[in-house]
């Protein structure tokens, strides 16, 4: 890809960027269940702008894998507020649309989103054109077992009560997660 593709490339993911988070902030996040899915588009977006700013090469993969990961933490957050507000005794979310009878719904698309984003992953283990991008390509199943604990771990949090950041601020600061990413590195290295 020549420089002045790539300027335009990287102009174009910034400009979406910022016409989905005035979008959100004005409009969407009111909107159940767009808030969520406009919320995934964004984490994901980054990681478009990201990989232009690297000039790195942006895969069907990493696009499916980061959407439903982001869209299960989205949602996760949703779950946390909505636990949030029926513990304290109310029933609606102001703003936003949501129901605390709701979180039974939330919590099911949540798990089986980020059950998705591993599925998407073993997908891509076996992908003719990943043989060709590492020795053995097989080791990374061993992320899968890894990701699908930590994905069912975020939700039992979330179920208990006790998700009180956003879902990736959580991660950040959460020994497991860090824990759980530097095992996946240490996978795709190996790999």
């Amino acid at each position: 890809m020549d420089v002045a593709a790539l300027a335009i490339w990287e102009c174009a993911a910034l400009l979406a960027y910022y016409v989905f988070t005035l979008a959100y902030s004005v409009y969407l996040k009111r909107q159940v269940m767009v808030d969520v899915i406009v919320l995934a588009m964004l984490y994901t977006t980054r990681i478009v702008a990201g990989t232009a700013a690297i000039h790195g090469h942006l895969t069907f993969w990493l696009l499916g894998f980061s959407m439903f990961i982001f869209l299960s933490f989205a949602l996760v957050k949703r779950y946390a507020e909505l636990h949030s507000l029926q513990s304290r005794g109310l029933v609606k979310t102001r703003g936003r649309g949501y129901l605390s009878t709701d979180l039974p719904l939330i919590s099911s698309l949540g798990t089986a989103s980020g059950y998705l984003a591993v599925l998407v992953l073993a997908l891509y283990i076996q992908d003719a054109r990943t043989a060709h991008l590492y020795r053995y390509p097989q080791i990374i199943w061993l992320a899968c077992p890894l990701l699908l604990y930590w994905v069912s771990r975020t939700w039992i949090i979330a179920h208990r009560g006790l998700m009180h950041d956003n879902p990736i601020v959580f991660a950040a600061r959460d020994r497991v997660s860090l824990a759980v990413v530097a095992l996946c590195g240490v996978i795709f290295w190996a790999a």
